[in-house]
């Protein structure tokens, strides 16, 4: 049975994708790309089929994370079934996604940054119309929050 995670920020061009290149890379190596998809979408259709926003790829890059195959698409509302959880990076998108869901569906949905061991910031802040140093600090709360994700998704599939 496959566990699937879903990220979700307004545009998916920034902070979603980070989320996936780095949360893919973390699945990978803790040996459960066979156990676990991850996904990412926006809120907003404003950038459908763009790849992510090129300060976005290069902050990743410089640490590893390729995300220049990514593309980015609007929460359907199948996602809304489809996936196991569905994580918001600000309270602006989970609002929207509770909109969205029906009271079934609003179980499965959260904040990514509830995952973060290092980090008490409840959202990771969108750096698109902010200085390059934003980007980074994106990753950091990125990663910490998605080794946080993971044990949690080993201990789910544990009780699988």
């Amino acid at each position: 049975m496959t566990f699937r995670v879903l990220l979700v920020c307004m545009g998916n061009i920034c902070r979603s994708p980070t989320a996936e290149g780095v949360l893919r890379s973390f699945i990978r190596t803790n040996n459960l790309g066979d156990k676990v998809e991850v996904d990412s979408a926006g809120t907003h259709g404003y950038h459908v089929g763009e790849a992510p926003d090129s300060r976005t790829q290069r902050a990743a890059m410089v640490r590893g994370y390729n995300l220049s195959q990514l593309r980015a698409r609007k929460v359907a509302r199948q996602d809304l079934d489809y996936f196991d959880l569905i994580l918001a990076m600000d309270k602006s998108n989970l609002d929207n996604l509770m909109r969205l869901a029906t009271p079934e569906q609003q179980g499965r949905i959260k904040l990514f940054m509830d995952y973060s061991k290092n980090f008490e910031d409840e959202e990771v802040p969108d750096p698109y119309y902010g200085l390059g140093h934003g980007f980074d600090l994106v990753l950091d709360m990125v990663e910490d929050a998605s080794k946080g994700l993971v044990e949690e998704i080993k201990a789910t599939l544990g009780r699988r």
